[in-house]
């Protein structure tokens, strides 16, 4: 036998043995529990001293806060409305906010919503994927289209074609940038129960969280809260 069956008859046998030494082996004496080295003094040994014989319970104060005065958390009754343009990626700056302000002023209602661009920049950016879509199935497609409608090809149409998939990708992404351009207003403003108390579109930056939660301490119903209660 070679070294490799020795070691796989081996190893089953003394794993066989050790099982059995193991099940007849005694158990190992179990540790003692911490109450057990506590000792117990008879009633006429034990010192007079109130402190070993009773347990004093000390009370647990209780704090008033503003839930138990009645008044209310500061922010109840509040609202906070954050309108932003979500085509500029402003959406984390809105949700920083909401979570500073909720923390300052507990109770506050935080609501975010989208700033729509104007009106006329809303309508131009429905057209350009309209654009984008005639120019792809005029660049793949117009040596049909343009006979059938008895035009003669433009020019510009005959240099788009002779690359016609880099010019397909360069319409596809110039135009996506120019709709997100289009749908983006640019604004962050922030209401406090309805009056604008910033502006970014006035101001051309965002407002700082110390600044913003001193404007909203200033106009909030509270006024245990303004006046430093």
């Amino acid at each position: 036998m070679d070294r490799t069956q020795i070691l796989l008859v081996g190893l089953p046998i003394f794993l066989f043995f050790s099982d059995v030494f193991n099940l007849f082996s005694p158990p190992p004496p179990s540790k003692p529990t911490p109450h057990h080295h506590h000792h117990h003094h008879p009633p006429s040994t034990q010192p007079n001293n109130p402190q070993t014989t009773t347990h004093i319970q000390e009370p647990l104060l209780e704090f008033p806060t503003q839930k138990q005065s009645g008044i209310g958390p500061i922010g109840v009754g509040n609202t906070v409305n954050i309108d932003f343009c979500t085509s500029c990626s402003y959406k984390g700056n809105a949700v920083t906010v909401k979570n500073m302000l909720e923390a300052e002023f507990p109770g506050i209602n935080v609501v975010l919503a989208n700033y729509p661009a104007p009106l006329p920049k809303r309508l131009l950016s429905k057209v350009v994927p309209v654009v984008q879509l005639g120019l792809i199935i005029t660049i793949s497609a117009g040596e049909q289209i343009f006979p059938r409608l008895g035009i003669t090809p433009p020019a510009w149409y005959y240099s788009l074609r002779a690359n016609r998939f880099g010019s397909m990708a360069s319409i596809w992404l110039l135009g996506n940038f120019l709709q997100s351009f289009l749908q983006s207003s640019g604004a962050f403003e922030v209401y406090c129960n309805g009056d604008l108390i910033f502006s970014k579109l006035q101001q051309k930056r965002f407002p700082g969280e110390i600044e913003l939660r001193d404007l909203v301490s200033r106009r909030i119903a509270n006024p245990l809260y303004v006046n430093g209660i």
